[in-house]
């Protein structure tokens, strides 16, 4: 007959490991993204971008929001490090008459993993509108270049994805730069 007790915590033991396992490399791991030479031509020139945030997704709303992270939260502070930075923000009018009409993009996914616990991927892209070699009368909004991070946080550490946040767009500012 099998201990119940210690295969419970035999497997409580096993999950700890795996999800503390997890964690570490998610942590670890350095940002993912297409930010590379090429991708960095693409941005060279801009006369300055539009900025989008996508909504904060439900299931983590109530908690984000205690800690600074809403959508007009993020909208505010990318704009503000972009223009600190001398890259102009374009509004609504400025946009549709630059070449391409940049955007940059930002969204926030998240999904909770266990009860207070989410994994997280913050994406920035820019966007520009680009013709197709096939067919260059159609043209189309496209990524040019991007870059995310993956990670995990609980409701106690949501600040570490205004981090994220804050360093992709440092990234982008000094492949805008570069």
């Amino acid at each position: 007959m099998i201990n119940n007790s210690k295969l419970n915590t035999q497997n409580s033991t096993l999950k700890t490991f795996l999800f503390t396992l997890l964690f570490t490399i998610m942590i670890v791991a350095p940002a993912f993204g297409v930010d590379a030479e090429l991708t960095r031509q693409t941005i060279k020139g801009l006369e300055g971008v539009s900025v989008i945030v996508e909504d904060i997704q439900p299931n983590i709303q109530k908690y984000a929001q205690k800690a600074g992270i809403t959508k007009e939260q993020i909208q505010k502070d990318v704009e503000a490090k972009l223009k600190s930075n001398g890259i102009k923000v374009l509004t609504k009018d400025e946009w549709l008459k630059t070449p391409g009409r940049p955007v940059l993009y930002v969204n926030i996914n998240t999904h909770e993993t266990e009860k207070y616990w989410y994994a997280y991927n913050v994406r920035l892209e820019l966007k520009q509108v680009v013709s197709l070699e096939a067919n260059p009368s159609i043209k189309t909004l496209a990524s040019t270049w991007s870059i995310d991070i993956t990670g995990v946080a609980n409701i106690g550490t949501l600040g570490v994805i205004k981090n994220a946040v804050d360093g992709l767009v440092s990234r982008f500012i000094s492949a805008l730069k570069s």
